[in-house]
C-alpha cells in the first residue's frame, strides 16, 4: 500500500501503556458495592436426569443469600432465542440453567449467590443434586445411529442441521478422472485457552429501569439482544459494556447461560451480582471449536487438473447448537472449494449433537476445516500422480483474469493474484534450495520435510457502524461497533479516521464495547474489523470533513470547492493568506447561534457499511520441519507466511495477528485437542492434560504480504486475524507427513503428538 499520512505505516499501538502498566480494566476488575457472587454447581454426568436437588447444607454455609434451579427459572424467563440465520436448524429450548436433563458434563444445575466469592464456592459444594443417569453419546458417528440416545427427546434423531450442496455433473467428473483420491480426516475438538477467561457482572437500577452487564465478550450488542429477549425486557433496558478482554478467538462470542443468569438474578434480588469463571470451569463450560469429521473424494486427471469433488462432513455440536448465528461446518460448506478451480462439487453437512460441551467457533470457524481438507487432498493427490506439491497447486489456482469469480459454493470472491502469492512465497522461501537441502538432509537419515497450504479466507461478514465526532476543541471521539480482544482496534480507527482528518493520532479517542454509546453493532469476528468497521469510520469521518469545509467555505466566503484542507488548516485555492484551521472551524460548528451560512449545529456522523459480502483474502505458507525418529518430536525450522489481505492499514499490527494466529495452527496442529472418554467424561480438564505450544516451543515466524486491494470496501482491505489458524495445521502436517514418506507413513490425524508420530513410525518399520 502506498503510505499515506498514516495508513500502510508501522505505527506502535496506542492502547498498549496501559496494560503494560496494569492499568487495563478487566471484567474482573469491575468493582459493585454490595455485589453478590455467583458460584455455579455443574453436572457431572454426561447425561441424566436430575431427580432432586438439596439446597439445605448449602443454606447453612456463612454469607449464603439464595439459589436457583433450571425449573425456577422456566417460571419467569424465555428460553434462548434462534438466531434468524439459524431457520433451517431444529429448534431447541435451552435456558441458563438444566432443566429436569443434564446433557454434557459441565453444565450449569444449580446457581448460589452469596456475599463473597468464597462463601458462593463453599455453598455450592453443599448442594446435593441426586442423577439418575442415562446413556450418553460421545462419537458424533454413533450419535447418528437409531439406537443412539436421543438428546432432545422432541426431535426424531441427533440431527441439528443438514444441508446439501451440488454444483455440475459430478458423477461423470468421477468417470472421466485418471486418479481418484479418497481421504478420511479429522479436526479434533479445541479450546480457546485465552488469558482471561470468561467473566459477567451485572446491576440494576430500580429508579431507572437500567440493567447494566459487564461481560468479557466480543458481541456485546448481541448479547444485550439476547438478553433482553430472555428477560422479556425492552432492549433500551439493558446497557452491555465490554471491558478490557483478554482474548476471545471467536469462543467469546454470542449468548452464554452463565451472561444471562448474571443478568436475571441481578434484576430479581436488586443487587448486583458478579460471577468469574475458574480454569477449570472454561474447560468444560466455554464452548469448544473445531470437532469436525470429513469424507473426501477427488477426481483428478493425470496432469493434476482437478475435475471434480465430493465430501461428506460431519460437525459435533457437543449438547446444544451454540453458534450465534449458524454453525461453524456451513462456513465449512461455503469455503469448499478454496483458492482453486473446481468445475463440479457436490457435498453433504451433517451437525449433530452428543452429550460434550457444546461447539460454536473458534479462530477461522470453519474455514480452517476447509483448507485443512483442500490442502491434505493436494498433497495425497501430488503423490499419487507422482507430481510435486506445488505443480498440483499452480495446476489448479485460480487466475487473476477469474476475478471476480462466483465459486462453486455459491460464494463471491472479489479479487486477487493467487499465482503472484504463490510465486512470491516460493521465492522468499527459496523452494528449490529447500528441496535439494531436504534431499541432502534425507540421505544422511534424517527425516525432514517440507509443507505448503495454499489458501482463501472468507472474511468480513455483515455490516457494521461508526460515529465520528469533532469536538468544539477540535479533537475527536470515533465511536465503533467492533469489540477489541487484543487486536490494536484503537489504533487501527485513530489512523483510519487521522488519514482524513490529517489530525495527531493522540487527538482522536476510540471509543468501542458500549452499547450505550454506540448507535448499533456487529462486533468482531470472522476478521471483520477493519474491512468493516474501518471502512465505516473512514466514510464518517469524510462526512465530518466536507461538512467543516462548507463551515470553513462560509467563514472565508469562498466556494466550498475552493477550499483545500491539508494539515489541520483550511485555505481558499491560490490564496494562502485566508486561511483558517481546524480547531476554529469545530469551534463555530457548536457556537449557540448555530455555524455560519445557517448549517445545523454540530459536526459529527454516522454511517453504517454494508459491502453485501465478504471479502476474500489469500495466502500461502511454507514449513520445513524435523521429526525425531526415536521420540517422534517436531521441530520446525522454518515457517513463513506470505499473505494477500488487500491494503494494509498498520503492518506491525498485521504481523502480529499473523504471529498470534500461526501460534494457535501450531498449537492445533501439535499439540491441542480436547478428548472424552467414552462415556462421555473429559479427560483434559487443566494444562496438565491440555497442551498448549510454549514461546519456546514456537520458530520466527517470517512474513511478507502482498497487495490486491478489495473493489468492495473504501479503504482496499481484507481480512488477517485468521490467516495463521487457516494455514498452519494443514502446511505443518503436509510438512510432517513429507518428512515421514520414505518410512511409508501417508496419514497421521491431529495434533502429531510425539506418542502419535512415534507409533506411527515403529508401525511403519515393522511393516
Amino acid at each position: 500500500m502506498t503510505e499515506g499520512r498514516y495508513l500502510g505505516r508501522s505505527i506502535r499501538r496506542l492502547e498498549d501503556e496501559r496494560y503494560l502498566r496494569g492499568l487495563a480494566t478487566f471484567t474482573d476488575d469491575i468493582h459493585l458495592d454490595g455485589a453478590l457472587y455467583l458460584a455455579i454447581v455443574r453436572s457431572p454426568y454426561p447425561h441424566a436426569a436430575i431427580r432432586r436437588i438439596d439446597c439445605g447444607a448449602a443454606e447453612a454455609v456463612p454469607g449464603f443469600v439464595t439459589a436457583c434451579t433450571g425449573r425456577d427459572l422456566v417460571e419467569w424467563l424465555a428460553p434462548f432465542p434462534t438466531p434468524p440465520q439459524s431457520a433451517a436448524a431444529r429448534p431447541q429450548r435451552r435456558y441458563p440453567l438444566a432443566v429436569d436433563h443434564v446433557r454434557y458434563v459441565g453444565e450449569g444445575v444449580v446457581a448460589i449467590l452469596a456475599e463473597t466469592r468464597a462463601a458462593a464456592a463453599d455453598a455450592a459444594a453443599e448442594v446435593l443434586v441426586e442423577y439418575e443417569e442415562l446413556p450418553a453419546v460421545v462419537d458424533p458417528e454413533a450419535s447418528l445411529q437409531p439406537t443412539a440416545p436421543l438428546l432432545h427427546p422432541d426431535w426424531p434423531d441427533n440431527v441439528a442441521f443438514a444441508w446439501e450442496h451440488e454444483h455440475g455433473d459430478v458423477d461423470d467428473a468421477f468417470h472421466r478422472a485418471d486418479a481418484i483420491v479418497e481421504l478420511e480426516l479429522v479436526n479434533q475438538r479445541v479450546h480457546a485457552a485465552f488469558l482471561e477467561p470468561r467473566a459477567a457482572a451485572a446491576a440494576y437500577d430500580a429508579h431507572t429501569g437500567q440493567l447494566t452487564v459487564w461481560a468479557s465478550t466480543q458481541t456485546p450488542h448481541t448479547l444485550r439482544g439476547g438478553i433482553a429477549t430472555v428477560l422479556g425486557i425492552p432492549e433500551h433496558r439493558v446497557r452491555v459494556i465490554a471491558p478490557d478482554v483478554g482474548g476471545a478467538f471467536g469462543a467469546k462470542g454470542g449468548l452464554y447461560p452463565e451472561y444471562v443468569l448474571v443478568a436475571a438474578l441481578a434484576l430479581k434480588h436488586a443487587r448486583p451480582v458478579k460471577w468469574v469463571e475458574t480454569r477449570s470451569e472454561s474447560f468444560v463450560a466455554t464452548n469448544h471449536g473445531r470437532d469436525q469429521r470429513q469424507r473426501i473424494r477427488a477426481a483428478f486427471r493425470r496432469d493434476g487438473t482437478l475435475l471434480g469433488l465430493e465430501a461428506d462432513i460431519l460437525s459435533n455440536l457437543g449438547a446444544w447448537n451454540a453458534a450465534p448465528t449458524r454453525p461453524t461446518a456451513v462456513l465449512t460448506g461455503f469455503a469448499l472449494a478454496g483458492p482453486y478451480r473446481v468445475p463440479t462439487l457436490r457435498f453433504r453437512i451433517r451437525c449433530v449433537v452428543t452429550n460434550t460441551t457444546p461447539q460454536s467457533a473458534y479462530r477461522g470457524a470453519g474455514r480452517p476445516e476447509a483448507s485443512y481438507l483442500l490442502e491434505r487432498l493436494m498433497d495425497a493427490a501430488a503423490r499419487a500422480l507422482q507430481i510435486d506439491p506445488v505443480e498440483i497447486r499452480e495446476k489448479n489456482l485460480l487466475r487473476p483474469e477469474d476475478f471476480p469469480y462466483q465459486s462453486p459454493t455459491g460464494v463471491a470472491y472479489d479479487s486477487g493474484d493467487y499465482p503472484a502469492v504463490l510465486a512470491e512465497a516460493l521465492r522468499r522461501f527459496d523452494y528449490e534450495e529447500a528441496r535439494r537441502r531436504q534431499a541432502e538432509l534425507r540421505a544422511r537419515g534424517r527425516l525432514v520435510g517440507i509443507g505448503l497450504a495454499t489458501f482463501c479466507e472468507l472474511s468480513g461478514p455483515g455490516w457494521e457502524s461508526a460515529t465520528v465526532r469533532a469536538h468544539p476543541d477540535g479533537s475527536v471521539t470515533v465511536l465503533c461497533g467492533i469489540a477489541p480482544s487484543g487486536q490494536g482496534h484503537a489504533t487501527m480507527l485513530a489512523q483510519v479516521v487521522g488519514e482524513v482528518l490529517q489530525l495527531p493520532l493522540g487527538r482522536i479517542r476510540a471509543v468501542t464495547g458500549d452499547t450505550a454509546a454506540i448507535q448499533q453493532g456487529i462486533g468482531t469476528f470472522g476478521s471483520r474489523s477493519t474491512a468493516l468497521g474501518g471502512s465505516a469510520a473512514f466514510l464518517a469521518a469524510q462526512q465530518v470533513l466536507e461538512k467543516a469545509r462548507l463551515i470553513a467555505a462560509h467563514t472565508l466566503e469562498a466556494a466550498p470547492e475552493d477550499v483545500e484542507y491539508r494539515n489541520g488548516v483550511f485555505s481558499v485555492r491560490g490564496v494562502p493568506d485566508r486561511a483558517i484551521p481546524w480547531e476554529r472551524v469545530t469551534r463555530l460548528a457548536y457556537v449557540m447561534e448555530g455555524p455560519p451560512g445557517g448549517l445545523e449545529p454540530g459536526l459529527e456522523a454516522t454511517r453504517f457499511f454494508n459491502p453485501g459480502r465478504r471479502n476474500v483474502p489469500f495466502g500461502v505458507h511454507c514449513a520445513m520441519v524435523e521429526v525425531d525418529p526415536e521420540t517422534g518430536e517436531v521441530r520446525i525450522l522454518r515457517y513463513l507466511a506470505v499473505d494477500d489481505s488487500g491494503r494494509i492499514v498498520n503492518p506491525l499490527l498485521a504481523e502480529g495477528q499473523i504471529h498470534g494466529s500461526v501460534a494457535q495452527g501450531i498449537g492445533q496442529a501439535l499439540y491441542e485437542a480436547i478428548v472424552y472418554s467414552p462415556n462421555g467424561q473429559p479427560m483434559t480438564q487443566t494444562f496438565l492434560d491440555y497442551v498448549v505450544p510454549r514461546a519456546s516451543q514456537l520458530p520466527l515466524i517470517e512474513s511478507a504480504h502482498c497487495e490486491t486491494p478489495s473493489p468492495i470496501n473504501p479503504l482496499g482491505v481484507k481480512g488477517i486475524g485468521e490467516a495463521g489458524t487457516t494455514a498452519a495445521p494443514p502446511a505443518l502436517v503436509n510438512a510432517v507427513l513429507d518428512a515421514l514418506q520414505p518410512l511409508g507413513v501417508t496419514h497421521l490425524d491431529m495434533p502429531l503428538t510425539p506418542e502419535r508420530i512415534w507409533r506411527a513410525i515403529h508401525a511403519a518399520r515393522r511393516g
